[in-house]
């Protein structure tokens, strides 16, 4: 999603290991900063495969952190909100591991305070079939736009990766939606098939992967 013609201007492009935000028309591309950078990131770390997917350039971060043998919170406690006063955008993040099991955070301002941050890690053990778990940055409209409260919200999954990609693009705002990546992982079998929807392409990309 993008409120801004700068956050509107951009689509997703496919990577060796993952996807990464790309300036449709470079040149109305004011200030990349905190609008280009890679969503989704693999790393391999010992046998398996962690996915990494965020909303901002702590995909890196915390990528650099796991392939060092560290942890995911180390990784987070080095980082806050985005400096974009005065909202002070959440950092969101979510790490699938090998086996199913999965973490989601919040990095967000308390008080809208520029100096408080506030870090809140939620871990899930493999989930039943059709049952999943979202979070995202805001709970709505306001100014400053007020971050998102409270646990992430469990939600029914009952169809496939494509089908679910069209619910939730048409459920998007239709002036702020920009792109959509989904990805259905095998975590057994480490394969994935990805879907890909940019507003301004105007086409689909499908993929699958091992």
């Amino acid at each position: 999603m993008g409120r801004s013609q700068n956050s509107r201007n951009r689509v997703f492009i496919e990577t060796e290991d993952g996807i990464k935000t790309e300036a449709y028309d470079p040149k109305k591309m004011t200030d990349p900063s905190l609008v280009i950078y890679h969503p989704v990131r693999r790393a391999r770390i010992g046998d398996g495969i962690i996915h990494i997917v965020t909303n901002g350039d702590q995909t890196d971060t915390l990528r650099d952190y796991l392939s060092a043998g560290k942890s995911y919170v180390e990784a987070l406690l080095t980082r806050k909100f985005e400096p974009d006063a005065p909202n002070y955008t959440p950092r969101i993040s979510g790490l699938i591991f090998p086996g199913g099991s999965y973490m989601l955070s919040i990095l967000k301002t308390q008080g809208a305070s520029p100096d408080t941050c506030l870090r809140q890690f939620f871990t899930y053990e493999a989930q039943q079939p059709g049952v999943g778990h979202f979070i995202h940055t805001y709970t709505g409209d306001g100014d400053p736009l007020p971050s998102y409260e409270g646990e992430p919200v469990c939600i029914s999954i009952d169809c496939g990766c494509s089908e679910f990609a069209d619910r939730i693009w048409e459920a998007m705002d239709e002036d702020n939606k920009v792109s959509l990546y989904v990805c259905e992982i095998d975590t057994e079998a480490a394969t994935h098939k990805s879907i890909i929807i940019n507003k301004l392409m105007r086409n689909d990309h499908n993929h699958d992967r091992t």
